[in-house]
């Protein structure tokens, strides 16, 4: 529990405890459970943070003017040092956005779920505050639902999220409509640096394609994806659409662990910001790092002297010297290298090996010096 700048967020984690973090938001209006249709699936490999608003939820409700800026900063804290990545519905997304603009080097991945860089007019939004000041939340349960859903949506999944609603305090849902009122980053988009999903619904009213659009294409290299005959709480309404766009972006949690710890920060963020190869680079994070290189039976150091050979005897000689950067990580001494590639002279043949060591000697020099070790 955080407590500072007048908003005190409680919040849940599940997911394994040595699995990256993944941090997601809700929605004005919505609590923690807004993200239940994908939790079962996110929590295979990821640590999930969720947590709810002011006065939502399990968060007690606060007096005190806050700006999403400062929701954000909560989030912060309860995060931790350390980067992750970080989501979110409408309200939530507008936090993560913050987070992203203002602590780029913290994020590593984004997704934003049909939320918006502005949220309209801000005097809508103080008008929907003034009214619910003077008459409560229950006048809206109708017209948000209404914007929350299509037409025709089931009542089983409605009505929970329209208990959130209701449940929800009246000045802490007051107070946050005045946060969106001034909430405007659309000159900021440019600053974020993570890796971005832009998902938006095609029927939503709340905040329309062209939005997300604005998004996208502000946010450099960021995907969009447009998630048809949905409406405002689009992972609610089409959940299982929603989880795979989030499945696939995010990769398998602890093979993205496992490959930044391998390979550096620097070098994976590097080859997931190509658009060309976005797929290739999902795959190899979920089988090569997901499956192989998290399976207990090899330790790190014997897997690297493993793909060290393979990739002399192939003459992969460009990703022999990402993986010489990589032993080093795991442990090796340079004493160490040297024997491994003698062995290849061996098995894989002397002129391999020639070529191995010239590499090895380029990458080990680079290494003592403390130039870049990270490709």
């Amino acid at each position: 529990m955080i407590e500072g700048g007048g908003v005190e967020l409680r919040h849940r984690i599940d997911g394994p405890d040595d699995a990256p973090l993944l941090v997601l938001g809700p929605s004005l209006g919505t609590t923690t459970h807004l993200w239940d249709p994908q939790i079962s699936e996110l929590t295979r490999t990821w640590r999930v943070l969720r947590y709810d608003l002011p006065g939502h939820g399990a968060s007690p409700a606060t007096k005190r003017s806050f700006g999403i800026d400062d929701l954000a900063d909560e989030v912060l804290a309860l995060a931790g040092p350390g980067r992750f990545a970080v989501g979110g519905v409408s309200l939530g997304g507008a936090v993560a956005l913050s987070i992203a603009v203002r602590h780029p080097d913290q994020v590593s991945e984004l997704v934003l779920c049909c939320t918006a860089a502005r949220f309209g007019e801000p005097a809508s939004w103080r008008e929907r505050a003034a009214r619910v000041r003077a008459e409560g939340t229950n006048w809206l349960a109708g017209i948000v639902t209404a914007r929350w859903f299509t037409p025709g949506i089931e009542p089983e999944v409605a009505e929970p999220v329209q208990a959130s609603l209701l449940g929800t305090d009246t000045e802490s849902y007051a107070l946050a409509c005045d946060a969106i009122a001034e909430f405007d980053l659309r000159d900021h988009l440019p600053k974020v640096t993570a890796r971005t999903l832009v998902i938006a619904g095609d029927r939503d009213p709340a905040t329309p394609v062209a939005q997300a659009e604005l998004l996208a294409e502000r946010i450099p290299r960021a995907r969009l994806a447009v998630v048809q005959d949905a409406a405002h709480l689009a992972n609610v309404e089409r959940a299982s659409t929603v989880t795979e766009l989030m499945t696939r972006f995010l990769g398998h949690g602890h093979g993205m662990k496992v490959r930044r710890e391998v390979l550096g920060e620097a070098y994976v963020d590097r080859a997931l910001t190509s658009g060309l190869t976005a797929d290739f680079q999902e795959f190899i994070t979920r089988y090569a790092w997901g499956e192989i290189w998290t399976r207990p039976g090899l330790d790190r150091r014997t897997r690297s002297v493993i793909t060290l050979t393979a990739l002399v005897s192939r003459g992969h000689l460009d990703e022999l010297a990402l993986h010489l950067r990589a032993a080093l990580r795991n442990g090796l001494t340079p004493d160490e290298i040297g024997e491994v590639l003698l062995q290849t002279a061996i098995y894989c043949g002397v002129p391999a090996a020639n070529a191995a060591f010239g590499v090895a000697s380029r990458v080990l020099r680079e290494a003592e010096a403390g130039e870049d070790a990270e490709g």
